[in-house]
């Protein structure tokens, strides 16, 4: 038996139950608020707009923002269906 028989078709899509996607991006929200208040406590610096914290606002940023929006579309998607 050739591995090539065991592999699926190209086009095959494993759908991922819509439980585990919103829960992975509450994960990523709940991880950017994590973040950002351990921050907060461990250096006393709760504004992130300050320039020696930019790179805090970026990590802050992006793990919310996705976070909100995946959970968003999968609302979004789970209405319109």
């Amino acid at each position: 038996m050739h591995l090539h028989q065991l592999m699926p078709e190209k086009n095959v899509e494993i759908p991922i139950p819509k439980k585990v996607m919103v829960g992975f991006y509450a994960a990523l929200l709940a991880l950017g608020l994590i973040i950002y208040f351990s921050w907060g406590l461990m250096y006393g610096s709760w504004n992130l707009f300050e320039r020696t914290n930019l790179g805090m606002y970026a990590v802050t940023v992006m793990l919310c923002g996705f976070g909100i929006i995946g959970i968003l579309l999968y609302h979004i998607k789970g209405k319109t269906e």
